[in-house]
């Protein structure tokens, strides 16, 4: 037997735009079939009941047979026995234009009524299966639109939980139904030929019986060809028994699944980082006025360089966005989660679009990344894209010692990592190094910017306030005895933020290389590259981060609260170092101490950065002993105003007031 078309049981839960368009040939098929079976039923009924007209009758019915060939049903391929049959049956039944009164009844039992039967059942189960999968998919629609608007600030537990039960269940409904509608239509198929078959075979029967006496001749030349039709019918009916089967265990077997198959955000797989395609349904945001907007649900897929998009009903999508060199990051948008914006390398074109799930939505990511590189152009495309996430998660290498990369520090052990708490049986054993998860906690969100709130920036410009001169010098000729204190050490460096992020340990300096390799993986992952540049202001007292445009203090520690502090090994720009803080718990008691790290890029060496926080630990120890602050004094050179000089190639630019490092070694 020729092959049947069938639709995929495996796609209905994913119910894309390719399902939906041929599912649209599927029932377009079966409103074809229910014309033309209306229409053969007349012609039935006719020869039943127009017993004085059967010659016009019979030659109607043989006309309509005939029809069939010319319907161009959309899946009329492998239909050419049927065709075949029912020509020959054609013939028959202009031979048979006489028709006696006792054909009536077994007519009416043989083939009238296999018909009638074919359309109230089959083709009324569609009919029906087709609202009740029409019914289905508006509810989880309707759902889907309640669970994309969940807020992601105030986040309500309860609510949320029953829009991801409505959504469930929605989306189990939608399931059954478009299941249930599917195996009809596969099964359609088959019944449609029966149905075509076996009214013809009762009426060619009974009018054999009728006429077998006086019809010798003719019954032996048809008697081969009614049992091949016979065997045919049992051989669709027998396919159709198996097809059935086989649907009802495939139904069975995808409706047995997990509740949270489902469930949205409920992703068991991990994020593939390195895909060069993708495909799915998204939210993108649409102007509807000049300050308002609206969310549409679409399919998108990516093809070659060019993100597409295809809605429902459509035969295929069209272009939306060429990918080539675009630059794709999350976006805060509105009250929605898992936003991210897509813009074009000019900046004139830009889409907003929001993903189902936190999966979804670090994959969509990446996958547009990878193609905005071209990557989809290379001759092994997989291998470089797994290759691009490889360098990027391993952007930085750990360090776990400094002992090679400081002969030009002028103080050797300032100049390597350092912390508040050291230990000589620590320095003789050299430690196991701690895994990565034992220093930040997995999946610990990182700050790319540190933004200084708009009150914050009033009431440091506010009339008879000060602004914080990175030189140490004051507008006032008199200072206060806290900034008398910091005079004895105040060093400016040119740096640009990186990133911080909350630590597990403070006294540790892998955890500071662990902070540093994350970072910059997350930067390069998420194509962040923008930096701005900021001072950075050591004295004896604190830590201080400046604008240079406006001389406002961004961010500030005390030089006690930094419990560690590290330059990178191989890229000797990269500095960083951990800062304590203590919580408070109810009553006023104090809590844990919690930690955070922050990296920077600066200008100059992070060996002097390193050096300078040194030297400034060192003061505020020698502080507690004048003696001990004495001699600190005389082992260091002082420039004429009094304030040190951190390195003795600097010594001399400092004096002519234009040092080679510009801000980083001008005291």
């Amino acid at each position: 037997m020729p092959a049947v078309h069938k639709l995929l049981l495996e796609e209905a839960l994913q119910d894309s735009p390719q399902t939906r368009s041929l599912l649209s040939v599927f029932e377009e098929d079966a409103g074809t079939l229910t014309d033309y079976t209306n229409q053969l039923l007349q012609s039935m009924q006719r020869v039943y009941g127009a017993q004085n007209e059967m010659g016009l009758a019979t030659e109607q019915l043989s006309k309509q047979l005939l029809e069939y060939e010319k319907q161009n049903f959309a899946l009329g391929k492998g239909d050419e026995e049927v065709i075949s049959v029912l020509q020959h049956f054609a013939k028959v039944v202009e031979e048979l234009n006489s028709l006696h009164a006792e054909l009536a009844t077994q007519m009416a039992e043989k083939m009238v009524f296999p018909l009638i039967q074919f359309r109230e059942k089959d083709l009324t189960e569609i009919s029906t299966l087709k609202e009740i999968f029409g019914i289905a998919t508006d509810e989880h629609e309707v759902s889907m639109v309640k669970y994309s608007r969940l807020p992601k600030k105030r986040e309500n537990e309860k609510v949320k939980a029953e829009v991801v039960a409505e959504v469930a269940y929605s989306r189990r409904k939608q399931h059954q139904a478009s299941l249930q509608y599917y195996c009809a239509l596969n099964a359609l198929q088959f019944r449609k030929r029966v149905a075509m078959l076996d009214p013809l075979l009762g009426y060619t029967q009974a009018q054999m019986n009728f006429f077998r006496k006086g019809m010798d001749v003719v019954s032996k030349k048809m008697d081969s060809f009614l049992m091949s039709v016979s065997n045919m019918t049992q051989s669709i009916q027998a396919q159709l028994d198996s097809e059935a089967e086989s649907m009802r265990m495939s139904q069975r077997d995808l409706l047995s699944v997990d509740d949270t198959v489902y469930m949205p955000d409920r992703d068991r797989e991990p994020v593939n980082r390195t895909l060069i395609q993708k495909a799915g349904y998204l939210n993108i945001r649409n102007k509807t006025g000049l300050v308002t907007t609206a969310w549409d649900r679409l399919y998108f897929f990516t093809q070659g360089g060019n993100l597409m998009c295809q809605p429902r009903g459509a035969v295929a999508g069209g272009m939306v966005l060429d990918l080539d060199n675009s630059s794709v990051m999350a976006v805060e948008c509105e009250d929605r989660r898992y936003c991210f914006q897509i813009a074009s390398p000019t900046g004139k074109t830009s889409l907003t679009l929001q993903a189902e799930s936190k999966k979804e939505y670090e994959e969509w990511i990446c996958s547009l990344n990878n193609i905005s590189r071209q990557i989809y152009l290379t001759d092994n495309p997989e291998a470089v894209a797994i290759r691009l996430n490889q360098t990027a998660i391993q952007a930085v290498t750990p360090i776990t010692s400094f002992e090679k990369k400081h002969e030009g520090s002028p103080n050797r052990e300032r100049a390597k990592a350092g912390s508040t708490q050291p230990s000589s049986e620590a320095q003789q054993r050299e430690p196991k190094a701690p895994e990565p998860e034992e220093l930040i906690a997995p999946g610990t969100p990182i700050q790319f910017d540190i933004m200084l709130p708009a009150s914050e920036f009033l009431d440091q410009n506010r009339a008879g306030g000060r602004r914080t001169n990175p030189f140490g010098e004051t507008e006032e000729d008199s200072v206060t005895d806290g900034e008398s204190a910091d005079s004895l050490l105040q060093q400016v460096f040119a740096v640009r933020f990186l990133g911080s992020m909350a630590v597990r340990s403070g006294h540790s300096p892998e955890v500071i290389y662990e902070a540093m390799r994350q970072v910059l993986a997350a930067r390069a992952i998420h194509n962040i590259f923008r930096t701005a540049e900021s001072h950075l202001m050591v004295t004896s007292g604190s830590l201080r981060l400046i604008d240079p445009q406006t001389q406002v203090t961004k961010i500030s520690f005390q030089l006690q609260d930094v419990t560690q502090f590290a330059a990178h090994q191989e890229n000797s720009r990269l500095v960083g170092f951990v800062v304590e803080s203590q919580d408070w718990a109810e009553g006023g008691e104090e809590g844990e101490a919690s930690y955070s790290a922050f990296v920077f890029e600066s200008n100059t060496e992070g060996e002097k950065i390193c050096y300078t926080i040194s030297l400034g630990k060192e003061i505020i120890e020698a502080k507690k002993d004048p003696e001990a602050l004495a001699r600190l004094l005389k082992s260091m050179p002082l420039t004429s105003d009094g304030k040190f000089l951190l390195l003795e190639g600097e010594v001399g630019g400092a004096e002519n007031g234009a040092g080679p490092d510009g801000l980083e070694s001008e005291a």
